[in-house]
């Protein structure tokens, strides 16, 4: 445990100090005061109402779990996985005394912090932009279930995009597959409407399912189940794929 322990912490400590941490912080605190101003014009002086107390986060997480926050996820996935193996800088840690099999969870914890990170970060700024825009205060627990409930299929994509990175010779093919899975689910879900559902991508809103008045319970866990699936044998070929990896 102390082992797995030590991995995760210096997986954080690289984490934190790459660039492309900031640069997302930031492009997303511009994506939610542009989203802020475009809304708070139309609902006052457009006469066009967009959003409730509560609408307003929703909206923005919707938004970002199609577009910024898979990006983001494939930067770190590539960056810690496919990154380290171009440039050799996994050689220190496979070759010290950590099992592969605690290296591969110390990394995964540390994606599924930068994810966690990422929607409590969003959750907050757009939780005080609703605040200000609809001068009332929204309903939290609505909010916070919506932003836990995300977690699960941005986990899923990042299990995905690992084991691309684990098969990929460089980051620059690891990240054009990534998106390219990306774009060919979301794809295959618009083209076939009715087998949306076992596209990972399709789940991405899924926490549409619980924030309406009526909860179709076989619906959420079949989605439920069809998500668990995939992580189960996503995170299993990406550990193998990790362990039969060369150095």
């Amino acid at each position: 445990m102390e082992t797995l322990k030590a991995v995760y912490i210096n997986e954080m400590f690289k984490i934190s100090k790459k660039k492309k941490i900031t640069a997302a912080l930031l492009f997303l605190l511009f994506s939610i005061i542009i989203a802020a101003i475009i809304v708070y014009f139309l609902n006052n002086f457009a006469g066009i109402r967009i959003t409730g107390n509560s609408d307003f986060s929703i909206m923005v997480l919707t938004v970002l779990s199609y577009t910024l926050f898979p990006l983001f996820t494939a930067f770190i996935c590539i960056d810690i996985f496919a990154g380290e193996f171009t440039d050799g800088t996994i050689k220190l840690t496979l070759t010290g005394l950590s099992p592969r099999i605690k290296v591969f969870l110390g990394k995964i914890l540390a994606i599924a912090t930068f994810i966690t990170a990422n929607l409590i970060i969003v959750m907050i700024l757009s939780v005080v932009v609703s605040i200000f825009i609809n001068s009332s205060m929204p309903n939290l627990l609505k909010i916070i279930l919506a932003y836990a409930i995300a977690f699960l299929p941005q986990f899923i994509f990042a299990l995905a995009v690992v084991f691309l990175s684990n098969i990929s010779k460089g980051t620059t093919s690891a990240f054009m597959l990534s998106m390219l899975v990306f774009l060919a689910f979301n794809g295959l879900g618009m083209i076939f409407p009715g087998f949306k559902s076992f596209f990972f991508t399709s789940a991405f809103d899924w926490y549409t399912l619980i924030l309406g008045s009526y909860i179709n319970l076989s619906k959420v866990l079949r989605v439920f189940l069809i998500l668990l699936g995939y992580g189960i044998m996503l995170f299993t070929a990406s550990y193998y794929s990790f362990e039969k990896r060369d150095i």
